[in-house]
């Protein structure tokens, strides 16, 4: 359990604590969003990745992040609110987090550590990072912003 994300506690948009290991034996993609960002127009592609696969036992995760050039300012409601009346997400939304630094989630300093980026490094580079996840709760590969959700159909379908 120590080398997967079951081990992780977050709060869903609401407040309430979700145990990560509520998402046992489902394929993940979990990302950092911002609603303010030139990636967020991916929300669209990854509520289809949602909406295709989640009968199959995928999930995408998503994890509001305000610290690249401030583009998720909104309070959970704003949040929410956009998510909803924008891309009409059925996917779970998280507490607005930090995904780098001394305050980071927890849980994103481990999927960093699985999953480095781009030259070793462990840092976030920007919102829409991904991380792909399998039934086991492991880390399997990061994806960069600029990564299509599209693009990731086939990695996600091999896991199912």
């Amino acid at each position: 359990m120590s080398n997967t994300i079951y081990q992780f506690k977050c709060n869903d948009i609401k407040g309430n604590p979700v145990s990560m290991s509520d998402y046992e034996d489902k394929v993940l993609l979990i990302v950092n969003t911002a609603s303010k960002c030139g990636f967020t127009p991916q929300y669209e592609g990854l509520e289809k990745l949602q909406k295709d696969y989640a009968e199959r036992g995928f999930s995408v995760l998503g994890f509001p992040c305000n610290q690249f050039g401030s583009q998720e300012p909104g309070d959970t409601e704003a949040i929410q609110s956009f998510c909803d009346l924008t891309y009409q997400t059925s996917f779970p939304l998280f507490e607005k987090i930090e995904v780098n630094g001394d305050n980071a989630t927890p849980m994103y300093d481990f999927m960093k550590s699985k999953a480095l980026g781009i030259l070793g490094s462990k840092g976030i580079k920007w919102n829409f990072t991904k991380f792909l996840v399998n039934k086991n709760g492991e880390v399997i590969k990061r994806f960069a912003p600029k990564d299509k959700p599209s693009s990731i159909e086939k990695e996600i379908e091999a896991l199912l």
